[in-house]
This record gives C-alpha cells, sequence and structure tokens, in this order.
C-alpha cells in the first residue's frame, strides 16, 4: 500500500505543478503497470503525464494506482480512489479480469468508470451495473467476427485455436466458435494457457497434430509470442492470426522474426499511417503521439497508452456540458459527465470511430476493425 501511496504523488507532481488545492476535477487511474499486464500498463502509466491539464476553464488532477495486474488490488485501489481523492471519475483497468470488480464499485458510486481493457462483456448486456462503464476498446466480438470473415475469405477449412484462460482468451473463442460453421470453417482445437505460463509446447503439439489450416492465438501483450513462437519452431509453416491486444512494438521485438506476417484486426492507431493525408485518425493519432512525446523526452507512445488518452478524450468531450449542469465533486457532475459521454456522436478517436448509445457503451461497429499485418517489423495496413 506505501508502493500506491508513492505512485499517487509521484504522478500527482508530475502534472504540472497541477495541485490537489487548485485541481476541481479529479481523474483516479488504476492500471496493470506491473505484473502480467505490464506491456499493457507501462505505456498506459507514461501516457499519464500527456493528459489535458485543464478542461472547460478547470484543472484537472489525476491519481494514478498501480493494481499490479490483480483483480484484488484495482478493486482496493478504485476504493481508496472514492473515498480518499473523491474523483470524479474513475479510469481502469488494463486488463479484463482486473476490471471486471470494478463494475460493482462504479454502480454503487455512481461514478464513471473508463474501462482501458477489451472484453464486451464489461460493458454488454447493458444493465443497471454496466450504464456506469463505458470501454473505449473496441469489443473484442466486433474484432472477432472481422477477423472470421477474413480467414474464411482465405479458404482456410481448419483453424487451430489456443487462448488465455480469462475472459479475453475464453471471450474470443465463444465469437469464433459460434460463427466459425457460418463461415465454413471449423476450430480444431481449444487449447488454452496462463499470461504467466513460461511454455505452450504441450498444447501446441495438440494443435499440430489437427493439422490446421492456420492457427489463432487470442492472446495479449508479449505473453502473446509464446504461442507463435512456438508454432514456428515446431514447423507450423501456415497463417498465424492474433488479436489487437498484440499492437505493442514489445511484440515485434520479442517475436522478430517468429511474428512476422501475424494478422489481426486492430484499431485506426495501428494503421494510421497507411490512411489517406486527410484522415481524421490520422490527425487524432498525431495529437496523442505529440503529447506523449512531449511528456516523455521524445519517446513514441503503443496503442496501449492511446487506450488511456482516449478514456480522457471521451470525459474531455463531456466536461464542457456536464459542468453547465453540476459541480465537479457532487454526485450530479459525475452523473452528468456519465449521461453527456452516453451522447457521444462521430467522435474519432485511436481506437475507431465513437457512436455511444444508452444500449451500446463501446460505440463502434466493423468500420472501427482495420486489418493489420506485421510486416517488415513493423504494423501495416492490410489491403484486402
Amino acid at each position: 500500500m506505501q508502493h500506491s501511496k508513492t505512485l499517487i504523488v509521484a504522478m500527482a507532481a508530475m502534472l504540472a505543478g497541477v495541485s490537489a488545492a487548485s485541481a476541481e476535477i479529479k481523474i483516479g487511474i488504476t492500471m496493470s503497470a506491473s505484473g502480467p499486464g505490464a506491456a499493457l500498463g507501462q505505456p498506459q502509466s507514461k501516457t499519464v503525464a500527456a493528459l489535458p491539464k485543464e478542461i472547460g476553464g478547470e484543472k484537472i488532477t489525476y491519481f494514478a494506482l498501480d493494481d499490479e495486474s490483480d483483480p484484488t488490488k484495482a478493486a482496493q485501489n478504485a476504493r481508496k480512489l472514492l473515498s480518499e481523492e473523491k474523483v470524479d471519475v474513475l479510469i481502469g483497468s488494463s486488463l479484463t479480469p482486473v476490471s471486471l470488480p470494478l463494475i460493482d464499485i462504479a454502480a454503487e458510486s455512481k461514478t464513471p468508470l473508463m474501462t482501458m481493457a477489451a472484453a464486451a462483456i464489461l460493458v454488454a448486456p447493458m444493465d443497471e451495473r454496466r450504464k456506469w462503464v463505458y470501454k473505449v476498446v473496441p469489443n473484442d466480438d466486433i474484432m472477432a467476427e472481422a477477423i472470421g470473415k477474413y480467414i474464411a475469405k482465405t479458404g482456410a477449412k481448419k483453424v487451430g485455436y489456443i487462448g488465455f484462460s480469462d475472459a479475453y482468451g475464453e471471450g474470443y473463442y465463444k465469437v469464433l466458435a459460434a460463427a466459425a460453421p457460418k463461415l465454413g470453417f471449423e476450430l480444431t482445437t481449444h487449447e488454452v494457457y496462463a499470461r504467466s505460463d513460461a511454455s505452450v509446447t504441450g498444447q501446441v503439439l495438440k494443435i499440430i497434430a489437427t493439422k490446421p489450416d492456420a492457427v489463432f492465438i487470442a492472446a495479449a501483450g508479449t505473453p502473446a509470442v509464446l504461442p507463435q513462437k512456438a508454432l514456428r519452431e515446431r514447423g507450423f509453416k501456415g497463417p498465424i492470426y492474433q488479436t489487437h491486444g498484440v499492437a505493442t512494438e514489445e511484440f515485434i521485438k520479442l517475436g522478430g522474426k517468429d511474428v512476422e506476417g501475424a494478422i489481426f484486426t486492430g484499431e485506426a492507431y495501428s494503421g494510421a499511417e497507411d490512411m489517406p493525408a486527410d484522415s481524421p485518425f490520422r490527425k487524432v493519432k498525431a495529437r496523442f503521439v505529440d503529447a506523449y512525446k512531449a511528456a516523455n523526452g521524445g519517446a513514441s507512445p503503443s496503442i496501449f497508452g492511446a487506450h488511456l488518452w482516449d478514456s480522457m478524450t471521451l470525459v474531455e468531450n463531456a466536461i464542457p456540458a456536464a459542468l453547465k449542469t453540476a459541480k465537479p465533486g457532487t454526485p450530479e457532475f459525475r452523473a452528468a459527465i456519465r449521461d453527456q459521454i452516453e451522447k457521444s456522436k462521430d467522435l474519432a478517436l485511436n481506437n475507431g470511430l465513437s457512436n455511444m448509445t444508452p444500449d451500446n457503451h463501446n460505440g463502434y461497429d466493423e468500420r472501427s476493425a482495420f486489418l493489420i499485418e506485421i510486416r517488415d517489423g513493423a504494423f501495416r495496413l492490410k489491403q484486402q
């Protein structure tokens, strides 16, 4: 707990002199800066200093905590941010399993929660609890359906499957298993592994034994390298498909030649440079990248940092109208922010084109699922 308190103070102090005493709008963030989700949480922790420091004429203070990729710790962080810092908005966490406990906390406290995780279960089906939750990462069902259609177009009939043994991996499996028969291919396996596993040799041997035309890996961050590397080392030469959870430079660096050619459906951010010059997604990415580099000594960001940036973009877009109806620090202000985010329309984000509705707190459709290929050690928009 002492480490968490230190991180709060450090993050708040980074924000160019913005102090808790002068700030009137408080944003609480819990992210997986350490543990199995660090590949996602670290870029997010470095994004905090790049976030806007004033919105609608009011100063913003951020309180950022590391939940160590642990659901219990994330819940403790959220309650601490609400009870001690009295934040107006909660953001977190980086991983689906770690974010799940936050749903009830947000609903109980009637505080808007912006989750940076991927699984659709965080915002669907809509109910009284989830009406306080918004998610900037496109639902895994949108991405899974889009990649399933692409796999079918390639003519593959047998597809091996391996994914995380948690809500993220099982979410992808559920969608693909339902879609495969309709699309004309079958999943030959349902292998799973933990994010912290050091080997998947047994699972990979079972996959190869089914003689698949392609293999789909439902994983995220650097742990997603493990099965792809094992497949290549065991001689599998067919196409390997991943999820948008691998869109990080660390994945490419760790995987090297073994991840070359991997294909996934990802957010606009990953293929923005290959889009037309007038694309709103190029402009959105440029704004984020410039702010991140200025705050981090010129270092380049990743899509996971963009998840935090986009979360705050939705909040930033909602605050001016919310300020007209209530004062920061009040239940009415928190409710007004929730209501205004729900009205977001045609808002270009690094993650896609956001159109929120009372029944859809993700706000995307297949227009936000871009086909990305790792080519020559970089993420490139793939022409279909």
